[in-house]
């Protein structure tokens, strides 16, 4: 049962690097009107509605402390805001059913919208800049759009892995019993 818990830790760990290293290198290549989708954000709002706010906070941490190291400035802070968002997505893991995309589509748009929101409120709003219609319509707006459409082939992928995680602990349990 131990090593069925380290291989899902290891599997996770591995999402967020892969989910991470294509951010930085693959995304950037393919923004659109200088807007890439949020993939961090996606693995961060599968694991909490998956798994729970437990794992949704720590892939939430380690996405956002990877974010803070790679283009942060102050160390932290977006780990506070992906490990939040983790959490808040938890909270839906008695609502989610692995057959109905509208929640999960519905949950990563609301994550990135707030997410968006939130980067505006802290990083320009504090520094007197207040173009907030601007900043919606060429950036909050193209981001949630951009992540969504591409939630719909991530979103598959993310979920298979977690059913091949969740047989596997399964058979391991009733070898037990």
């Amino acid at each position: 049962m131990k090593g069925i818990k380290i291989k899902r830790v290891i599997v996770t760990a591995l999402a967020v690097c892969v989910c991470y290293m294509l951010q930085c290198t693959l995304f950037p290549s393919l923004a659109l009107a200088s807007v890439k989708p949020n993939i961090l954000i996606i693995l961060t709002a599968s694991y909490g509605f998956m798994r729970g706010p437990k794992d949704g906070m720590l892939v939430g941490f380690f996405s956002g402390l990877l974010t803070d190291i790679q283009f942060g400035n102050i160390l932290g802070f977006y780990a506070l805001i992906y490990l939040v968002a983790g959490y808040v997505n938890g909270l839906f893991e008695q609502m989610y059913y692995d057959e109905d995309i509208k929640l999960p589509l519905a949950l990563v748009g609301a994550t990135e919208f707030i997410y968006g929101l939130v980067i505006y409120l802290l990083m320009f709003m504090l520094r007197s800049e207040f173009d907030f219609l601007h900043y919606l319509r060429h950036i909050i707006i193209p981001e949630l759009i951009y992540t969504i459409v591409v939630t719909l082939g991530l979103y598959p992928l993310i979920l298979f892995i977690n059913h091949r995680l969740d047989a596997e602990e399964k058979r391991s349990a009733g070898k037990f019993v």
